[in-house]
């Protein structure tokens, strides 16, 4: 059995019981980054032993564990925070296992986008997730294509590049589409700042955000 399990976006308590026991009682833990996720293991009391598992080995990886699982091992997937497989690796971990017909469940728990949308108080009836947009190559066809949407859609930032993505999407969506941008979901320092696209500029032109950034915009009006 593979099990994904969400782990927490912040705040250490934002963890189901249910994951609790699966990460105690699997042979392995497959971790995006040790040293981050034995801070969590450590907090809970959880000795199961580690591996790494991350976008620049699940490549060369994810068929031998796959074989390991089929043969017998109970394993968990976890990333660094959130759920495995949304903008981080488990995708092909996941691929490899169904294909050769073992069993995997995803645990339900923390994703950053949702309490982000949620809290953005623009409709949540529909939503497009975009994730982390292309850094060079194809981005301004992207924000050209989500400027299109008539339903809100949802960006991953880097608080270094939140300024640039703020006007490149005031350039490509028009300066008065409203939008949030959600910081620290679930830690010490949350804020979300809510209103236009050009009001968000000039708000983090005097205050440059830290930690990690959801931002979410509004769809296209009919109009």
């Amino acid at each position: 059995m593979l099990y994904v399990v969400p782990t927490p976006v912040g705040n250490m308590e934002d963890i189901t019981l249910r994951a609790l026991r699966i990460l105690k009682e699997s042979d392995l833990i497959l971790a995006e980054d040790t040293r981050t996720s034995s801070v969590l293991l450590k907090h809970y009391d959880i000795h199961t032993p580690l591996k790494s598992h991350h976008k620049f080995n699940e490549h060369q990886t994810s068929d031998e564990m796959a074989e390991r699982i089929r043969g017998g091992m109970q394993v968990a997937l976890i990333s660094d925070a959130g759920t495995p497989g949304i903008s981080d690796p488990g995708f092909m971990l996941v691929r490899a296992c169904v294909e050769r017909g073992v069993e995997v469940q995803c645990l339900p728990g923390a994703t950053a986008f949702v309490p982000a949308l949620v809290d953005s108080a623009l409709p949540c009836d529909r939503f497009y997730f975009e994730g982390f947009l292309p850094q060079k190559k194809g981005r301004q066809t992207r924000l050209r294509g989500l400027s299109e949407l008539t339903h809100t859609f949802i960006i991953y930032e880097s608080p270094f590049r939140l300024q640039k993505t703020l006007e490149q999407l005031a350039e490509a969506c028009g300066t008065e589409r409203r939008a949030s941008v959600s910081r620290e979901i679930s830690k010490k320092f949350e804020d979300t700042q809510r209103g236009t696209l050009t009001e968000l500029i000039e708000y983090y032109k005097q205050n440059p955000a830290k930690g990690e950034i959801v931002i979410i915009v509004e769809g296209k009006s009919d109009e």
